[in-house]
């Protein structure tokens, strides 16, 4: 099995546990290092205790909360505690230790994630080499990106994203080797609860099934254990359509009971191989495995507007996480540093010379390598692999030297080497937390003031965050941000009051309506002909369906349908303030942040759009700044912008023009806005407000100085016979709709 030079050791189980436990405990400190820089941040703490840093952590602490607190019972967009792992265990966390929820859910990343160690060591031990994963785990527990997506206060499911993995990865490796069929039942028994950990990395699973199952027909297709494992793998790939977790539950049941038979039936080969090719086809179809990956694929790589029908602007192209990376990038998130991959490249291809099961984490290295194209996040999959592969590649160096001591001596400087870069990134990866006290203050103001079946309309960057400090519910969030984006958008940069407080509460009232309608439609099982017509839709292969699961637009604007509205004349109508809208049942909020601020143009890039044709309405300038310089009344920002305040000339770029309205702005004791306004050039096209509480000038064109979103928020300006300032501070100012 092994080669003659290949570097072994005999440690006892007992060292392996400890070397398991060191690693862990490393990983746990480093983890602690964010902790440690931030410990005396007061703006940092709510409820004696450090923020999350991950905006959407806040989803799975709102459905913890509803377990724990009885809390959100009106959001319809909370999740199922018996549905999400991450959900389930927070809860189980909370309930069996003295840590409050805010400590459990700051703490649980760094706890669940560093667990990743565990499964490293053991695949280097499948082969007799315990060190070399001691190494390893050291190396891929907190090398850059892992670290990023799973640092201590980074509450997602990514913390068991490459971890649960890797554990699949080891149990198929095993039974690769050790050709005992119990292993292949742990596998199988892994896969099945992984969507309960992570869903989102169900083709990633997939991919490791069927690599798996060609892996074992092309290399041991004679072996009698061969196709009862492969069975066991696709039944546990198969989705069942049970309410979770029961289906995970009732599939692991049914896996320990089929293994517990072939304990005691024979099938033999031709039976096995038939029934295996019918799991095969129950996974394939009901999977819709190649379905899963290509759409995954695609909404990475599409760009620009997207969809039949109306235009809505795609939003994967606005994420950071989700657009091409250089290779620098790529390589420093895998390893550390270009250097540090290219070693990870050669050690993982000197191991599936030398140790053929290794194939079996092509699926993570692929999609580690996917990340060149699809964006920073796929990164994390590969990282464990990587790791394991370049520390093996020390090892094989150092069997030239032909001495034990020295060889370990190479392994350890080289994997010292390769955490120096990832240490020092973590050393100056000062995150902060999601929102800071004084934020969460004025949402708790919001909390006192409404009622939880009310609505807060804002970015889907702070919905999450909303839910948890305020208790409403919102329009769009961390996971319902496509085509209602348009809606929020043009509430945000519209300059008529009227057109913003009625498509506020048009939107919000169809959207309750149709959620209600849904709720009864899956409960009270509805076939759709009992479902409102308004709410009834159909797909692109002619098929009915009910609208309420996704986006409000779709419904309002009966987006892709043989009745589907022109949204210019909708809109043009919504400014009409006698419109008829729907009855009133609850309240609705505008919260608007200072911190949007930055990102106001890509916010204004989804309502920008003529729906009927995608293009682009209008060139949007809207660019906040500090002075880098100022002489003799020239100031200069920072992004290269100069405002000449003698003439009123500003210049951006290589273009020049003229400025009409310059304002400056104070905060008041009180939280009112005092305004200095000065008129420059009557014909100018560009507006300059300059916010001296906060050193910022932002310079934007006309149309935008006049939206919602600058005379609310900057000015503190609004049509008080449609909305009250109920919380009013430097960093938010909330409205309540009156209309």
């Amino acid at each position: 099995m092994y080669q003659k030079n290949e570097f072994s050791d005999k440690l006892s189980t007992k060292y392996v546990i400890l070397l398991m436990a060191i690693a862990y405990a490393f990983s746990f400190a480093i983890r602690m290092i964010w902790v440690y820089q931030f410990q005396d941040n007061s703006s940092f703490y709510w409820d004696n205790e450090i923020m999350i840093n991950t905006n959407d952590g806040y989803f799975w602490a709102a459905g913890a909360q509803q377990i724990l607190e009885g809390l959100h019972m009106e959001n319809p967009r909370i999740p199922d505690v018996w549905k999400y792992g991450t959900v389930f265990f927070t809860v189980l966390l909370t309930k069996i230790t003295p840590f409050s929820l805010e400590t459990v859910i700051l703490y649980m990343p760094t706890i669940i994630s560093s667990l990743v160690v565990i499964p490293i060591i053991l695949i280097a031990r499948l082969y007799g080499q315990s060190v070399w994963g001691f190494f390893a785990a050291l190396l891929g527990s907190i090398a850059w990106s892992y670290y990023n997506r799973t640092m201590t206060g980074y509450y997602d499911t990514d913390m068991f994203s490459a971890m649960a993995p890797m554990f699949i990865l080891y149990f198929l490796m095993k039974s690769t080797i050790d050709f005992n069929l119990r292993s292949a039942l742990y596998a199988a028994l892994m896969i099945a609860i992984y969507p309960f950990l992570y869903n989102a990395g169900n083709s990633i699973v997939y991919a490791m099934g069927i690599m798996y199952a060609l892996y074992m027909i092309f290399y041991h297709r004679d072996d009698k254990l061969t196709y009862t494992s492969i069975i066991l793998v696709f039944f546990a790939l198969i989705p069942f359509s049970f309410d979770a977790p029961y289906s995970y539950l009732i599939k692991m049941a049914l896996l320990v009971i089929i293994y517990f038979v072939f304990q005691k039936v024979t099938l033999g080969q031709k039976k096995s191989i038939l029934i295996a090719g019918i799991l095969f086809v129950f996974f394939m179809y009901f999977g819709n495995v190649f379905g899963l990956i290509l759409s995954k694929m695609n909404s990475y790589l599409s760009t620009g507007t997207y969809g039949e029908g109306l235009h809505f602007y795609g939003v994967h192209q606005t994420i950071r996480e989700a657009g091409k990376i250089p290779f620098e990038t790529f390589a420093n998130r895998i390893s550390g540093s270009q250097l540090g991959v290219l070693l990870a490249l050669l050690g993982y291809i000197a191991l599936v010379l030398r140790h053929r099961a290794f194939i079996l984490a092509l699926p993570l290295v692929g999609i580690g390598m996917f990340a060149l194209w699809g964006g920073l996040r796929f990164t994390v999959y590969a990282v464990p692999i990587a790791a394991l592969s370049a520390i093996y590649l020390f090892f094989v160096i150092g069997e030239f030297f032909n001495n034990k001591k020295l060889q370990y001596t190479l392994a350890a400087f080289g994997t010292i080497a390769m955490l120096y870069p990832n240490i020092q990134h973590i050393i100056g990866y000062k995150v902060p937390t999601v929102l800071n006290k004084a934020e969460v203050e004025d949402l708790e103001k919001l909390n006192a003031i409404a009622s939880p079946k009310d609505y807060t309309l804002t970015w889907w960057d702070y919905g999450y965050p909303i839910w948890y400090y305020a208790e409403t519910s919102t329009l769009i969030d961390g996971g319902k941000h496509q085509n209602d984006n348009f809606i929020i958008s043009t509430i945000m940069q519209t300059s008529s009051s009227d057109l913003a407080a009625n498509l506020s509460r048009l939107a919000v009232e169809s959207y309750v309506e149709s959620s209600t309608s849904f709720k009864n439609h899956v409960q009270n099982g509805q076939s759709i002909d009992e479902v409102p017509e308004k709410f009834q839709l159909v797909n692109k292969d002619g098929k009915r369906y009910h609208g309420g699961r996704g986006a409000v637009s779709n419904i309002l604007f009966r987006n892709a349908q043989e009745d589907q509205k022109n949204p210019t004349m909708m809109l043009s109508e919504l400014e009409n303030g006698t419109y008829d809208l729907p009855q009133k049942t609850r309240d609705i909020y505008l919260y608007l942040p200072y911190r949007m601020m930055r990102i106001y143009p890509t916010v204004a890039i989804f309502g920008n759009l003529d729906l009927n044709t995608g293009e682009k309405k209008r060139k949007i300038t809207f660019f906040p700044s500090t002075v880098k310089a100022n002489n003799k009344g020239k100031v200069l920002l920072h992004n290269g912008i100069e405002f000449d305040a003698t003439t009123g000339e500003v210049t951006i770029g290589n273009s020049k023009g003229f400025v009409k309205n310059f304002i400056t702005t104070q905060n008041r004791k009180d939280n009112t806005v005092k305004i200095q306004p000065k008129l420059y050039h009557f014909d100018g096209e560009y507006a300059i407000v300059y916010m001296k509480s906060y050193g910022q000038f932002v310079v934007m064109d006309l149309e935008t100085f006049n939206s919602m979103y600058v005379q609310m928020f900057m000015l503190g300006k609004y049509d008080k016979s449609l909305f009250e300032l109920v919380v009013s501070s430097a960093y938010s100012k909330i409205y309540k709709l009156k209309r």
